[in-house]
């Protein structure tokens, strides 16, 4: 066999080197592509609760008043009664259970437990058309809960909201969940159409004055709030709004994806006309009224609609 000489030697040494390297940066190549964590999407997003229902056939005019709720389906006979309603959402709350195993579950504190999971509640909702509405009271509960949804968004047909009370708010006694905590683990890669539903926590006492949702409430909300590019809802307590309208209509003005959601305790008393500022002053899709039967019947009377 004959002797290659110098310079051959040196053409196959690189041509190996050559292929070594593309083998290797092929491999490396794969590997990124299989083990990539998904990225979250930075687009701007607003809020497709309304488009979605009128598309249905489910609304007749883009008015967020017209959307129906479904309250505390925490339980198997809820979670039925609100699938077979006419409401267009379905809320419930979400705890870590306190005992093994703590998978998130269907209650409301003092409750710390349920007979439905949320692994299976999901199971549930995800044949109907109706949209959901998760409010976490545990903070805890939020990580291990975004990764069950994450798993089903794909089956998912409705809208998805968002809710926790993460700012200290008018009469508030309750201790919010931590803000920055809340969010890093709420906001997914695959959360990206939900609705953030963020909210302060809030307190209404008969026969006495009860503030309402100071400037330095609603500035530190939307500084919060500034950044993210999801819609975001703020719900607000229906008896603090007569004293708040001027804070709250400087909020939505702030972000088209900012949206009001009026909401009332059982025990709460107020005047249904004081809500017509907000009725006849603010973009019809911009605020939902969660609202008493009773309560939205009134304020249809008020303002014709």
């Amino acid at each position: 066999m004959a002797v290659l000489n110098s310079p051959s030697l040196i053409r196959l040494f690189r041509a190996r080197v050559i292929v070594l390297i593309l083998t290797c940066s092929f491999v490396l190549c794969v590997w990124n592509l299989e083990n990539k964590t998904p990225e979250i999407s930075t687009e701007l997003m607003t809020d497709q609760t309304l488009e979605y229902f009128l598309s249905q056939g489910k609304m007749q005019v883009k008015d967020a008043a017209d959307i129906e709720w479904a309250h505390a389906a925490n339980s198997k006979n809820k979670i039925t009664e609100a699938l077979q309603s006419s409401a267009h959402m379905i809320e419930a709350d979400i705890l870590l259970r306190s005992n093994d195993p703590k998978d998130p579950i269907m209650a409301h504190p003092p409750e710390t437990d349920s007979d439905v999971t949320l692994r299976d509640w999901l199971k549930e909702v995800k044949a109907s058309d109706k949209g959901i509405k998760l409010d976490f009271k545990s903070l805890a509960a939020v990580a291990p809960s975004m990764v069950l949804l994450d798993e089903v968004r794909a089956e998912l047909h409705g809208p998805v909201w968002i809710n926790a009370d993460i700012l200290p708010g008018p009469g508030g006694k309750a201790t919010p969940l931590d803000p920055k905590v809340f969010l890093e683990a709420a906001v997914t890669p695959g959360s990206h159409g939900d609705v953030l539903s963020l909210g302060w926590t809030t307190g209404w006492t008969a026969d006495t004055h009860n503030p309402g949702y100071s400037w330095e409430m609603v500035r530190e909300m939307e500084a919060m709030c500034r950044t993210l590019r999801h819609p975001v809802t703020f719900p607000v307590r229906a008896a603090l709004l007569a004293q708040s309208f001027s804070q709250l209509h400087w909020l939505l003005q702030q972000s088209d994806r900012y949206s009001l959601t009026i909401w009332t305790g059982h025990t709460d008393v107020f005047v249904v006309k004081d809500l017509l500022p907000y009725r006849s002053g603010i973009d019809k899709t911009r605020i939902y009224y969660d609202l008493l039967d009773s309560q939205r019947t009134q304020l249809r009377g008020l303002t014709g609609y």
